[in-house]
């Protein structure tokens, strides 16, 4: 009975206009003296051919509406919908069929994000063990080495802003982009990592730059943490340099272990340690992940050139930004 009042409802205005055509006939027969007999007549019987359009017209009415109800308890299903009949129900059922493909891939995409972030974490979580067992080791010594305890700490918190820096990667609202000078950047980083390069021995070999770039200020001094951190991991003793070339371009060299030529194509992989890595048992394959993230979000050019005992050289190319500026 539901289905029927919404159809008389529906088919109301088509209804009350007959009614009103018929008054009028009724009416101008009247007024002109004409036998409204003959009006009448032909009233009764487009009444019934009406009413019996009508009949079946409610019918189908009727079994579409419980088609579609039962299609709507089961929405997941492609072929649930009733063949449309005219036009208007095609555009609606290819606006739903487009709805539905569009709300497939948001669902594989948060799929994928949330595949990616336990993965991203599970590394992470690894990682971060490593600083916290060493602060536990060196606590239960009577006279904690200050200096090692305050390394380790560094590392929790140069591993915590890695992870904070992956969860606003996608967001692409943490972006300012703007044009920045280069060498204000580049001492930021080295000073986060002084400590290191003093316990480490490492002697750093850098004379300023006068270049600028258009870029983010906070998300390219990220990337070049990164780079410090992994050029002081594997070059104890040696050097490490960063120059800007023409373009400008960042190079960021050492004179560490070097990255084994079968390594080199998959550095940027995420949870790709390489030989150096699970030799030295401090990498997870995170940092240059991120890094190569970053100078796609970026539109900046990543690349690696290394030769074994003799250093690596990472290169940043700022000339690749097709950025607008805020």
């Amino acid at each position: 009975m539901r289905d029927i009042g919404a159809y008389l409802k529906k088919s109301a205005g088509a209804i009350g206009l007959f009614a009103l055509f018929g008054g009028v006939f009724l009416t101008v027969f009247a007024l002109s003296g004409l036998p409204v007999a003959a009006v009448g007549y032909a009233m009764a019987l487009c009444a019934f051919f009406a009413l019996a359009y009508l009949g079946l017209d409610c019918a189908r009415y009727v079994r579409r509406a419980g088609e579609l109800r039962r299609a709507l308890a089961h929405p997941a299903q492609a072929g649930a919908l009733p063949a449309p009949v005219n036009g208007l129900e095609r555009d609606y059922q290819a606006m739903i069929a487009a709805l539905r493909d569009e709300l497939a891939a948001c669902q594989a995409r948060q799929q994928a994000r949330y595949a990616d972030a336990m993965d991203y974490f599970t590394a992470w979580t690894h990682q971060i063990k490593t600083p916290i067992a060493g602060m536990g080791l060196l606590l239960k010594d009577e006279v904690p080495d200050k200096g090692e305890l305050r390394n380790q700490l560094f590392r929790v918190e140069q591993y915590t802003d890695m992870a904070l820096g992956y969860l606003r990667l996608d967001g692409g609202s943490d972006l300012l982009i703007a044009r920045y000078e280069l060498d204000g950047i580049i001492r930021r980083a080295v000073k986060k990592y002084a400590g290191w390069f003093i316990r480490r021995g490492v002697a750093l070999d850098y004379g300023g730059v006068a270049e600028t770039a258009l870029t983010d200020e906070k998300w390219l001094g990220f990337v070049l943490e990164q780079l410090l951190s992994n050029a002081l991991k594997y070059t104890p003793g040696g050097t490490v340099s960063i120059t800007a070339e023409p373009g400008p371009v960042l190079v960021v060299r050492d004179t560490g272990l070097g990255i084994a030529p079968e390594d080199l194509p998959l550095v940027f992989q995420k949870g790709y340690t390489g030989f150096n890595g699970r030799t030295e048992g401090r990498s997870t394959g995170i940092g240059l992940y991120l890094c190569k993230r970053v100078c796609g979000i970026l539109g900046h050019g990543i690349r690696i050139q290394s030769t074994p005992g003799a250093g690596t050289s990472v290169t940043v190319d700022l000339t690749a930004a097709k950025l607008g500026v805020e």
